[in-house]
């Protein structure tokens, strides 16, 4: 026997290892970029695991639904904050809005499935790719096996889904951002770059010469000594009055022998040597112009710490920076990042906070520990993961999702991949009012979703892989046309609407219209266009909804098409 012969007789007795190949092939091909775009890991693992397929290796089917229940319990758990909570000032219009465009995200590929005349399979691929929803596939495909169809024709179903979702993925990734960052401003006659500047200054930004909010100045953050003496002006009064405007704080006084710890309400005398953070343009203009700098290693030498403080607090909810800039557990603090949705937003003095929101701070130890008590918890690396609440979750959620009502003769539920997703939403909110209660931490959540999607996929495509070339020789070019269309058209009645209609401000509508879809591909060329962090303001809320949704979707689609058959 050849090697060849070997490996391959290796691979379908045990095909884990099939599996774990095409997820390295995928991971690695994945991120590579020709002309500027790449496939993304879950469409180059889908590719690698068809190829793999070829071979004829059969796959059990509990694995796949295992994996697929731990990814949606993620995608559910990373959202849930801003699905429940997390409502800004333009909160309950942009959910209106993301409610009105994802039903035309599901109209679409509906309409454009019946003109083209493709099957139940096809149609929930063509909608899965054009939508770049990956995971309504399982969703689809647990409603498949609930309509009682003979096992050969669920079985052809299943296997043209992949093959929808393949032939129209790649223009629903390139097609949506060109539309979002290249056509839609033209369409609406704005220029981007101009419009995202506006709406900085509109937020505080881009003022010159003076701190415009709590965290602006944050990159360039010191501390350092300096020797008071009568003529500075800075003697005789509380250090909150001292730079007023202005984040420079004064941290530690020597006097003497003895070391003070600053707050707001101390007094400097003269003589006084003290340490003063802020950042180091304002150092340079506004301190050492009246008092002299000097080397004190002792008075310098304080613990600092940067931490992630994940947003619980309903007292901060909704408050902009400039806000917070004022409470008196913020003194000293300097914000590095603020994450919303896993995708990082500006920071601007009208930036508004919200629940769920993760802020990366750094100051000294006193004040950061300060800053966290009254902004929610501190979101440090710890290792490990509550595995018996998230396990708990996912089977109380399936079991949920089980129940089963029958209606014309179709069987409606949530299925359990639904009430993983719900169970997930649930305990990622909770997380907002019981921070240590079901924790997972940062890298595990990326794990399980990453690696329960991507499992999922590779599984998906190893059971299609020997249809999957006649099939695409098929239906390979019209569906692409129609993916084409069910991408395009939604996009551009977003963009129509919520101009014209729900009045966004430009620089945010292309963020809103990015979230809704789910494509953080497109929010990056949406930001590179703008030169701005600015559209991530709108991408938040709507993400979150648009995830949910059009995950739940994969079941709607499936119950539109059979029982309109």
């Amino acid at each position: 026997m050849g090697i060849w012969q070997w490996i391959v007789e290796t691979l379908r007795s045990y095909p884990e290892l099939a599996i774990f190949l095409a997820l390295a092939v995928g991971f690695f091909i994945g991120p590579k970029k020709l002309a500027g775009f790449s496939l993304g890991n879950v469409t180059a693992t889908l590719l690698a695991a068809v190829a793999i397929g070829q071979l004829g290796i059969a796959v059990p089917g509990p694995i796949k639904s295992t994996f697929f229940l731990l990814f949606l319990f993620a995608v559910g758990y990373g959202v849930g904050p801003q699905f429940f909570r997390g409502l800004g000032k333009e909160g309950p219009k942009q959910i209106l809005f993301s409610v009105i465009v994802l039903a035309l995200c599901l109209l679409a590929p509906v309409v454009c499935a019946k003109l083209a005349g493709l099957d139940l399979g096809y149609a929930v691929g063509l909608y899965a790719g054009s939508q770049t929803i990956s995971a309504s596939i399982g969703v689809a495909s647990d409603q498949i096996n609930r309509l009682g169809l003979p096992v050969d024709q669920a079985k052809a179903y299943l296997d043209a889904i992949p093959i929808g979702y393949a032939v129209t993925y790649i223009f629903g990734t390139i097609g949506s951002a060109i539309v979002l960052a290249q056509i839609g401003p033209k369409l609406i006659g704005v220029d981007l770059a101009a419009a995202c500047a506006e709406y900085e200054k509109q937020m505080g930004g881009g003022q010159v010469g003076q701190d415009p909010g709590i965290f602006s100045a944050y990159r360039h953050v010191e501390v350092r000594a300096y020797r008071v003496d009568a003529a500075s002006g800075l003697t005789g009064k509380p250090v909150r009055e001292l730079f007023p405007g202005l984040r420079i704080f004064v941290e530690r006084i020597r006097r003497g022998d003895r070391f003070i710890d600053a707050d707001a309400d101390s007094v400097l005398e003269p003589g006084d040597f003290v340490s003063i953070s802020g950042p180091r343009d304002a150092l340079v203009e506004k301190v050492e112009t009246v008092v002299p700098e000097v080397e004190d290693k002792g008075l310098l030498d304080m613990p600092v710490t940067l931490v992630d403080v994940f947003v619980r607090s309903k007292a901060v909810n909704g408050k902009t920076l400039r806000e917070v800039a004022d409470l008196p557990a913020t003194r000293g603090i300097y914000l590095r990042k603020i994450t919303r949705s896993m995708v990082e937003i500006p920071i601007l003095p009208e930036t508004e906070i919200l629940r769920g929101d993760i802020l990366t701070i750094a100051g000294s130890t006193r004040h950061a520990d300060a800053a966290v008590a009254k902004l929610g918890h501190a979101d440090r690396p710890v290792e490990s993961t509550d595995l018996a609440v998230v396990s708990a979750g996912i089977v109380i959620g399936g079991l949920i999702g089980a129940l089963t009502y029958v209606a014309g003769g179709l069987p409606i539920s949530l299925s359990t991949s639904g009430g993983a997703l719900l169970a997930g939403l649930v305990l990622g909110y909770l997380r907002t009012i019981h921070p240590t209660f079901g924790n997972i931490p940062g890298p595990a959540l990326w794990l399980m979703n990453t690696l329960g999607l991507n499992i999922f996929i590779a599984i998906v495509g190893i059971s299609a892989g020997p249809g999957f070339v006649s099939g695409l020789q098929q239906v390979g070019l019209s569906l692409f046309l129609w993916g084409m269309v069910a991408t395009t058209i939604p996009l551009v009645v977003a963009i129509l609407l919520g101009h014209f209609v729900f009045k966004f401000h430009p620089a945010i509508l292309f963020g809103v219209c990015a979230g809704v879809r789910t494509t953080t591909a497109a929010l990056g060329m949406i930001q590179e266009a703008a030169k701005s962090k600015v559209p991530a303001l709108g991408y938040g809320m709507p993400y979150a909804i648009g995830n949910t949704l059009l995950t739940i979707f994969g079941m709607v689609i499936v119950l539109i098409l059979a029982g309109g058959s």
